[in-house]
């Protein structure tokens, strides 16, 4: 693992930090490289990173635990939380949000993101930003991925829940399972051990800012590789949603066709040498995740990088295939 490791993230580079778990517990938890380049701080395991889409597993399980509670079902319509959505004559479901198969526009390839990437949104004003763009797909017809179906779903939860996404997902989540180091992102607040994010433009350079309030409930959190060990034990045990709701989760969909999509709700469900894998990544600004779990072997792999220039997605795969026989 630490060959692996090395060979992509050096020591006076931008760095990252990996833990690997079997049955719940770390057996190998590592930084290498920089926390902060102008400060020369070199990363440790503890520190904290902004991890992207990883931020939709929370927005899922946020979403199932409101479906547990009876105030909302997987296969409701958009419109019976957001009236005048216009669904441009689709059936659209919180499953096909879930699931990127609503064929919604992906706000973040929008040309005119660029005008708002600074300026702090409500959910509702980000939603306006691209509901009324064409669809890519009728609901249902194709798997593409896409952040603004996170982001209605994010909206959702604050409808029917009655709280901010922010306050609803440390309450129910990170309150419940000690996730002490994870938080919806924010630049002003003080937060220990945060490291700094960078690009790689001939040369490095800090990071451009972007409002959290635009990746939202599709990419705003940041978290540890210890608490990221947390939630997917607590995922692993039931600890937040019953094991029935679990297995919708993660069940691999199929499109209207019958067409498998190796996605689940916030999870892709992918292979690795014919043993399931159920896996996401993150990227945003300055930073890049990858978080695989095993289920038959109970092997839990994270790589956390504080550069969008080097990501450890393959390292992650390969640590994890050095677990599964052939």
């Amino acid at each position: 693992m630490d060959s692996l490791i090395i060979s992509k993230f050096k020591a006076d580079n931008p760095g990252a930090v990996f833990l690997v778990a079997k049955e719940g517990k770390s057996i190998y938890r590592k930084a290498f490289g920089k926390a902060n380049l102008e400060m020369n701080i070199d990363m440790q395991p503890e520190f904290v990173f902004e991890i992207g889409s990883m931020t939709k597993q929370f927005t899922a399980v946020a979403i199932a635990l409101l479906e547990e509670q009876g105030k909302l079902n997987f296969q409701d319509e958009i419109v019976k939380f957001i009236p005048d959505y216009p669904t441009q004559g689709n059936k659209m479901t919180i499953h096909h949000l879930l699931t990127h198969t609503s064929g919604i526009k992906d706000f973040t390839k929008m040309k005119e993101l660029r005008s708002i990437s600074k300026k702090d949104l409500s959910p509702k004003e980000l939603v306006d930003f691209f509901k009324n763009e064409p669809m890519d797909f009728n609901s249902g017809e194709q798997f593409k991925y896409n952040n603004s179906g996170y982001i209605v779903l994010g909206y959702i939860i604050e409808i029917v829940s009655g709280q901010s996404y922010e306050d609803f997902i440390q309450k129910n989540i990170f309150d419940k399972l000690e996730m002490k180091a994870t938080y919806y992102a924010n630049h002003r607040k003080i937060i220990k051990n945060r490291v700094s994010g960078y690009h790689n433009k001939e040369g490095y350079i800090n990071n451009d800012y972007i409002s959290f309030t635009l990746p939202y409930a599709s990419g705003s959190i940041m978290s540890t590789v210890d608490d990221m060990l947390k939630w997917q034990n607590a995922m692993d045990t039931n600890k937040l949603v019953s094991s029935k709701t679990k297995q919708k989760i993660l069940t691999n969909y199929k499109l209207n066709s019958g067409e498998e999509i190796h996605y689940g709700y916030g999870w892709h469900i992918k292979e690795i040498n014919n043993s399931i894998s159920i896996e996401h990544g993150g990227s945003i600004f300055g930073f890049k995740s990858m978080g695989i779990y095993l289920p038959k072997e109970k092997v839990y792999v994270i790589g956390l990088s504080n550069c969008d220039c080097n990501s450890p997605t393959q390292i992650t795969k390969d640590i994890a295939t050095l677990f599964v026989e052939n």
